[in-house]
């Protein structure tokens, strides 16, 4: 049976995409407020991040090709019952990351919350 870790490896981003777009605009934020966070964390314009989708990348392939924000380990917290600061798997923790700024953004939070300017 496949780790945690490894079916992170092998999963689409574009397999989980349509699940982000659902989940935040049942929320009432939009697409583009999604593309905004999506590319505060990786540096995927919509171009790139298209890119991403139609060529069906891996997690693993799409976070090495991404510029990670440097402000990336502000993102902290639970989710799905992982502390993120706690990942050891570096590939792990940037979906996690991912998967928790597309939380807040579903959550109501605003989007200079979510982006950690200091």
């Amino acid at each position: 049976m496949k780790t945690h870790d490894e079916r992170f490896a092998e999963m689409t981003f574009a397999s989980v995409y349509p699940l982000y777009i659902a989940k935040v605009e049942k929320k009432g934020r939009t697409k583009e407020e999604l593309h905004q966070v999506i590319e505060w964390l990786t540096g995927f314009d919509d171009q790139k991040l298209q890119a991403q989708i139609d060529a069906q990348s891996t997690f693993g392939t799409f976070f090495q090709q991404a510029t990670l924000n440097p402000n990336a380990h502000l993102i902290t917290g639970l989710i799905c019952g992982y502390r993120i600061e706690e990942i050891k798997n570096p590939l792990t923790q940037k979906v996690r990351y991912l998967d928790k700024i597309v939380d807040e953004l579903a959550k109501g939070k605003k989007i200079e919350k979510i982006l950690r300017n200091p």
